[in-house]
């Protein structure tokens, strides 16, 4: 039985919830968990007349913490929302009681899976959820740059007319302002991006990253359905031991942060960090963005 538990059921929550009907997965029981019930009751029955065109045999219901108990993996995507002209680092003193609880519910039920955290700011409250649920750090995974690096792709192949599965490159460091792309490493098939683009074209697409978040809750309020992708992603990727390489934020023991680098996910969760050769400059911004994320973790401890 591969269970699935979604908590918090606002955009985030059920966009990964419908993404994943519409994906072929290996999970055959989803279990949505919320404050405000009538509108989980109301998400349920709308996801299960998804189903008879869905790909895979789901049975979706409303669930309480109990019920948690034997799953697989617990997608943690509650919380306040990011406003505009807010920062992700904004929303940290308001997640962190949300987060307490939750994982104390949590663990009462008996849980012993892996955690998937969707909620920011990311690599905070997925290290608080690291530290409040004392899990062995390789259950416990943050989405991290996997949508930024799901950006940059996208946008590195609508500007060069190349599918973006054909780019091989990845955003690292803080889900949030202080992430970069270390372009030394960067490829399109086996050659180097900077044959395509030059250094202004390349620090164009950065800046294009790191807005594209603020950009979007400026249209339209929130982002959902590219963080939804991501997070099916991973799912699959633990729920068919795929060893898949997926830029999460996991703990680097060495700093005692969740930091986002190329990592081997499997149903172990995550089973290796990928070592990345850098330049100095790359270095440099890793640390950073390390340095930034401690900053935000001393000054909720």
């Amino acid at each position: 039985m591969n269970k699935i538990g979604i908590i918090g059921c606002g955009n985030v929550g059920m966009s990964y919830a419908y993404a994943l009907l519409n994906q072929k997965t290996a999970c055959n029981e989803l279990v949505l968990i919320d404050i405000d019930t009538k509108k989980v009751e109301g998400e349920v029955m709308d996801l299960c007349h998804c189903l008879p065109f869905g790909p895979s045999k789901i049975d979706i219901k409303v669930g309480k913490y109990e019920d948690l108990s034997n799953a697989k993996i617990i997608v943690i995507a509650a919380g306040k929302s990011q406003l505009k002209g807010e920062t992700r680092t904004d929303l940290m003193f308001k997640n962190k009681e949300v987060f307490k609880e939750i994982i104390d519910n949590v663990l009462k039920s008996g849980f012993d899976g892996i955690f998937l955290i969707a909620t920011n700011p990311l690599d905070v409250m997925t290290y608080i959820t690291y530290k409040y649920s004392n899990f062995d750090h390789r259950k416990v995974i943050g989405s991290g740059t996997s949508l930024d690096t799901a950006r940059l792709r996208y946008i590195v192949g609508d500007k060069l007319n190349i599918n973006p599965k054909n780019i091989h490159a990845y955003v690292i460091g803080e889900h949030g302002d202080s992430e970069f792309v270390p372009f030394s490493i960067a490829t399109l098939g086996s050659q180097s991006i900077k044959d395509f683009l030059s250094n202004e074209e390349l620090k164009e697409i950065m800046n294009d990253v790191v807005s594209a978040a603020y950009d979007i809750i400026d249209r339209k309020g929130s982002t959902c359905y590219g963080i939804g992708m991501c997070l099916v992603r991973i799912t699959n990727a633990i729920l068919n031991d795929e060893n898949s390489i997926i830029t999460v934020s996991s703990y680097d023991e060495e700093n005692d942060v969740y930091v986002s680098v190329p990592a081997i996910i499997n149903k172990n969760g995550v089973e290796k960090r990928i070592y990345i050769k850098l330049t100095k400059e790359e270095e440099d911004k890793l640390k950073n963005s390390i340095d930034t994320i401690k900053k935000n973790i001393d000054s909720i401890r």
